[in-house]
């Protein structure tokens, strides 16, 4: 990274007429008012590569945002990037609808290969719309289906998507009044942990299935993400995960792990459960399964639950090929020493981190796993500080996320490609913006 363009320039006249195309104009024109990353991280970028964005008024930011998630294997990785070059240049097949591709074949075995087996996940694989909500829908479609039953168990600071079904698992009200979602079957119980602390979540579903007048019947599914990612960076234990397993097991009960950010490696291994040593029913993928930034989305499902009739979950878009390329690529990744050596020493580092937060910032709550960190700040200034942190760190060449109930959490998502002479220089703009915000 440029050091010396990082946060230093000022920021150039983004704003200029209907008729020039280097301003800001024609977004605030034609765009709708919804847009928000836009907004935080004010900035026209053309290019990016590994851990950095580059504005085209020629600063340079490093990248602690990844997509939300999606570039998990950082900017235009050259391995992946080179086998997405190859397939162009071949005509590979570019839409493809849900017919036999060489693309898929080649995804499927390889993920197969890379993925399940080696976890002893005998799972069939669904191809749904483009995007991680799409797969939630599915997967909630599909546990309805197979069970005859429409109930669904979720938990409070859940994030599962923008779609209605999906927003009905969903916790935020700010979410779900946008989208004119209620409750519906749909039950919500406390998280394992969360701002107003630990819950015993186990033991009250279980009076909740056990009681013919709870108000509650027999649910279709649970589904849960195993660390929120948006509710605040929340791990769950891996004790409380198999207490989930063996309840929804003794109860018949179908469980789903959303892992569409907490997934593909991002909290150590390829899914976050894997560490709780359980087996879902059904997984959800998306974000950074796409390799490259390519939208991809899965649901993943014991073989007994595939109760489809063919055509009866479709969708236009499900199924990139570019995505399948990039994915193939991105799983051989994991196949090399390498990765999971730079991995590993990038993991260690923002554990370091963490420690070190715990010790100089002890009003501060830090928390994460792998290769997420969230810095909660809502015992020491809360949203605001927190958005003054996120301003600073843009200031100086940085872009993080907030995230949690207000906003307090800065969350922490480095590609997990990451060099760690970038990692640092990351790090020591946090230190720098929490000592002076």
């Amino acid at each position: 990274m440029n050091t010396a363009t990082a946060g230093t320039n000022a920021p150039a006249d983004q704003h200029g007429g209907p008729d020039d195309p280097t301003g800001t104009a024609v977004f605030e024109d034609l765009e709708s008012e919804v847009r928000m990353y836009c907004r935080k991280f004010p900035a026209v970028f053309h290019r990016a590569k590994g851990a950095e964005l580059f504005a085209e008024d020629g600063r340079a930011f490093l990248d602690f945002f990844c997509g939300a998630g999606a570039l998990n294997y950082g900017h235009n990785n050259d391995f992946i990037k080179g086998r997405i070059s190859e397939y162009l240049a071949a005509d590979g097949i570019s839409h493809g609808l849900d017919l036999h591709t060489v693309a898929k074949r080649e995804f499927l075995a390889t993920f197969a290969d890379v993925v399940l087996r080696p976890r002893g996940l005998d799972y069939r694989t669904q191809f749904v719309g483009p995007t991680g909500t799409d797969a939630v829908e599915a997967a909630l479609k599909l546990a309805r289906k197979a069970t005859g039953r429409s109930g669904i168990i979720a938990f409070t600071g859940a994030f599962h998507g923008m779609s209605r079904g999906s927003l009905a698992v969903t916790g935020s009200r700010r979410a779900r009044s946008a989208g004119g979602v209620s409750g519906g079957d749909v039950t919500f119980v406390p998280y394992e942990d969360g701002p107003q602390g630990p819950f015993d979540s186990i033991a009250y579903l279980e009076r909740l299935l056990a009681d013919p007048s709870s108000g509650v019947g027999l649910p279709a599914a649970v589904i849960v993400e195993p660390m929120q990612m948006e509710g605040g960076v929340y791990p769950a234990s891996g004790e409380w995960l198999r207490g989930l397993r063996e309840l929804t097991q003794r109860w018949g009960v179908l469980l789903i792990l959303d892992e569409i950010q907490a997934g593909c490696g991002r909290t150590g291994g390829f899914f976050c459960f894997e560490d709780a040593g359980i087996t879902p029913d059904i997984v959800t993928l998306s974000k950074s399964i796409g390799g490259y930034g390519l939208p991809l989305s899965l649901a993943l499902f014991r073989r007994e639950l595939d109760v489809w009739e063919p055509g009866e979950h479709t969708g236009t878009f499900r199924g990139n090929q570019l995505a399948f390329v990039a994915a193939t690529a991105a799983l051989e990744l994991w196949r090399q020493d390498s990765f999971h050596t730079g991995r590993a020493a990038a993991s260690a580092r923002l554990a370091d981190f963490r420690d070190e937060l715990a010790v100089l910032e002890p009003a501060l709550t830090v928390r994460g796993r792998g290769m997420v960190l969230g810095i909660d700040t809502g015992a020491a200034g809360g949203a605001l500080r927190a958005d003054r942190v996120q301003q600073y760190a843009f200031e100086h060449g940085l872009i993080v996320e907030l995230c949690g109930r207000h906003d307090e959490v800065i969350k922490l998502l480095p590609p997990l490609t990451i060099e760690l002479a970038q990692l640092d220089r990351g790090l020591d703009i946090i230190r720098r913006a929490l000592h002076t915000s």
